[in-house]
């Protein structure tokens, strides 16, 4: 029996943005996306509050930065790769308002995306 991948899709400037971690960074967040490819949650992927059911956001810590990248896995046709930033807030570990605003435009732009 054949291993069911899904296809990576990225929106807006994400890959663009995850192309500027750090190596070691953009490795591991990729082994995770790797996971969710095939269908698995990662240890460092938990679900992002807000957006609903199969929304995950992946924290990836690296000479204390951190670095986060969000998807959707329930849309059709693939995985969505919807936002890739370091966080530089000093609100602890609460994502910045400007950044859950730009995963719901992207969201939403996914699903146009997806359904169309």
């Amino acid at each position: 029996m054949r291993e069911t991948i899904k296809k990576v899709i990225w929106v807006g400037d994400s890959i663009k943005q995850l192309k500027k971690f750090p190596i070691k960074v953009q490795r591991n967040i990729g082994y995770a996306l790797y996971f969710a490819q095939r269908g698995e949650l990662h240890p460092n992927a938990k679900p992002i509050k807000g957006f609903g059911s199969g929304i995950f956001e992946i924290v990836e810590n690296f000479n204390s930065d951190t670095y986060r990248t969000v998807y959707a896995v329930q849309l059709a046709h693939g995985l969505y790769v919807l936002h890739a930033f370091q966080k530089k807030s000093k609100q602890g570990i609460k994502t910045p308002q400007k950044e859950l605003d730009l995963i719901k435009d992207r969201l939403k732009r996914a699903k146009e995306l997806a359904y169309d």
